[in-house]
């Protein structure tokens, strides 16, 4: 730290306020020989002072220590920083909204794929209905979490891709149990076979397998999966 330059800025500064020693001397409650030993580099005034003589000249505390103004360069620099370091300060409280937002979105959705299984029986529409809604609103969840995690969007889609296709799995094995082995009609079947000559018999169509339910609402009730 140059002390004399530190002086001779301060000399110049007080010069262009139009400020004499006593009257700089005066704004600042010390002696006119403080503000002399100030300018000529024998003495620093102290860092309360400094505040006071930075809002007085209207220059910045590392300004004064390194005796000369910034360029214009350096300032707009200082500016740009400032204003990018803003914005990433910003956008990472959002991105820290967004993925907690997917968090209680993906927690949401699995109360509701297991409510939706639970309450409703197997023969009722509403179960897939509500699972299938649960599951859009999981892949939402895992979206906005994977998001924050992945820059590149390719890697995101396929995270939300694999999420789809464990889904899928996840209902048609759910499906393939409970024909096979709990006697239940499946829920995510895309077709249901009723022929009105043979009133007792329904066939139940998956992507995957074909189930078939005889004597429906019956003590002899049945349900089994064609081979």
């Amino acid at each position: 730290m140059d002390q004399v330059k530190i002086g001779k800025f301060l000399k110049e500064l007080r010069k262009e306020k139009g400020l004499t020693q006593e009257q700089l001397a005066e704004k600042l409650n010390v002696s006119n020989r403080s503000i002399s030993r100030y300018e000529t580099g024998n003495n620093m005034p102290d860092i309360s002072l400094l505040i006071e003589i930075a809002d007085i000249f209207e220059v910045s505390i590392p300004e004064i220590i390194n005796g000369e103004r910034k360029s214009e360069n350096m300032n707009q620099e200082t500016k740009e920083t400032a204003v990018a370091m803003a914005k990433y300060s910003k956008n990472e409280v959002k991105n820290e909204k967004l993925k907690l937002l997917g968090i209680i979105l993906l927690i949401f959705s699995l109360f509701i794929i297991i409510s939706a299984l639970s309450i409703f029986p197997s023969e009722s529409s509403w179960g897939s209905i509500y699972s299938i809604i649960g599951s859009l609103v999981l892949i939402i969840g895992v979206y906005l979490i994977v998001k924050q995690e992945f820059i590149k969007s390719k890697n995101r889609l396929l995270v939300v891709l694999g999420c789809i296709v464990v889904l899928f799995g996840a209902f048609s094995i759910s499906d393939y149990i409970a024909a096979s082995r709990f006697n239940q009609v499946p829920r995510f079947s895309y077709k249901i076979i009723y022929d009105s000559r043979i009133p007792n018999v329904r066939t139940f169509k998956t992507i995957f397998f074909t189930a078939v339910q005889e004597n429906p609402g019956t003590e002899k009730e049945k349900v089994y999966i064609l081979k």
